[in-house]
């Protein structure tokens, strides 16, 4: 296996409080770290069911499948997992798990395309099958589009000057590389945020990757999907690592853990699910120190308690 370390490794499985004949799912398998920690906690009579669109995941899970029947490994994207879980006899399950960062190969692999540190092919696709790549985005999309694509998935504040200087740029030669973007998104923006924290792409390469990926829209089926999937007393922890991920996190869990009432209207009964985590878990300084990747990781948790 891979020397990732998954973020909030222990804070995550104690959420889950797994339950060692449960039948539990990791949505985000990458490269097995948490999914190895659920499968120390089960039995035998336990199940994990994971999911990814990542081929190199799907290869590198080949590892735990020799555990047989405990541990089913699916080439899909997580907001299909509801319907997969149907067709497969599934009807709940005790816990979920959800991890949306991209794994430390995918940014070290540096001809993937997610790291503005590495020159590679602008291609960021997490799942290989996709036709869409960035460099595709930076070619044939409207300038109007791009910039859309870089403030609100990347609130990038000089979206509209790099999508400007991007079609300038693409009238002389495609933009292929990610060494010649980050080259256009230095000359594009603001003197002055270019000496602020962090790098100057670090925005602009987040909102292609979600661009590329649907991941946005990905994540609200799957919200909107998994209750129907927790068993009475089954959890959900989802790990975000940005505030568009964390924001949508956060209202479907207020949504699911709260009964709205009015002053006509008072609230009779309890929602059917409760919060485990009234503020968001971060890394401790501790982790910190072993893996600069966890900084911006959010932790939230939820609980049926109620069929």
């Amino acid at each position: 296996m891979s020397d990732h370390q998954p973020v909030l490794l222990k804070e995550t499985i104690d959420l889950l409080a797994i339950k060692p004949d449960g039948i539990y799912v990791d949505l985000t398998f990458g490269r097995g770290g948490h999914s190895r920690a659920i499968l120390d906690k089960l039995s035998f009579e336990g199940t994990l069911i994971a999911f990814d669109v990542d081929a190199e995941a799907i290869e590198e899970g080949k590892a735990l499948e020799e555990l047989g029947k405990r541990f089913i490994l699916i080439r899909e994207n997580f907001q299909n997992f509801f319907s997969v879980l149907q067709d497969r006899g599934v009807k709940e399950v005790d816990g979920i798990l959800a991890d949306l960062g991209v794994s430390s190969p995918q940014f070290d692999e540096g001809e993937r395309g997610f790291s503005y540190r590495m020159d590679a092919p602008l291609d960021m696709r997490m799942d290989q099958r996709n036709p869409l790549t960035a460099a595709k985005i930076l070619s044939s999309y409207p300038e109007e589009e791009i910039a859309r694509i870089l403030y609100e998935y990347g609130e990038e504040k000089d979206s509209r000057r790099i999508a400007h200087l991007i079609a300038e740029e693409r009238t002389k030669k495609r933009i292929e590389t990610t060494g010649e973007l980050v080259d256009v998104i230095k000359r594009a923006k603001r003197a002055k945020s270019l000496f602020q924290k962090g790098h100057p792409a670090k925005q602009t390469f987040q909102a292609l990757r979600i661009a590329v990926n649907g991941e946005l829209t990905a994540l609200e089926k799957m919200l909107e999907d998994l209750p129907k999937a927790l068993s009475l007393h089954g959890r959900a922890a989802i790990i975000t690592f940005h505030s568009l991920e964390d924001r949508m996190v956060k209202r479907k869990f207020r949504s699911l853990t709260t009964v709205e009432g009015s002053r006509y209207h008072p609230v009779t009964e309890e929602a059917k699910f409760s919060d485990l985590t009234r503020k968001p878990i971060i890394a401790t300084n501790e982790e910190l120190l072993q893996n600069h990747r966890a900084h911006s990781a959010k932790l939230r948790a939820i609980e049926r308690n109620k069929p």
